[in-house]
């Protein structure tokens, strides 16, 4: 047997007595005991990675975006 077919044969399939709250409820506390939360430090490291990566992304926006509105200022006219 192929890996997808693995894959799909140990996917949960759905039960007849449809969506259950409290069952999901439970399921989600299990799956939420085994996430590695980030430390402070982490969090504040990453949290500045990201402000720094979106404060770079959005200056080169802004420079192409002038580049191009000057470049077809000089072609319309």
């Amino acid at each position: 047997m192929n890996a997808l077919a693995d894959e799909k044969s140990s996917a949960p399939q759905p039960s007849s007595e449809g969506f259950n709250l409290f069952r999901f409820t439970g399921e989600v506390k299990a799956e939420m005991k085994k996430v590695t939360w980030p430390t402070r430090k982490e969090l504040v490291t990453y949290t500045g990675v990201v402000g720094i990566a979106v404060v770079i992304v959005c200056a080169l926006i802004w420079i192409c975006d002038t580049f191009f509105a000057r470049l077809f200022q000089l072609i319309l006219r």
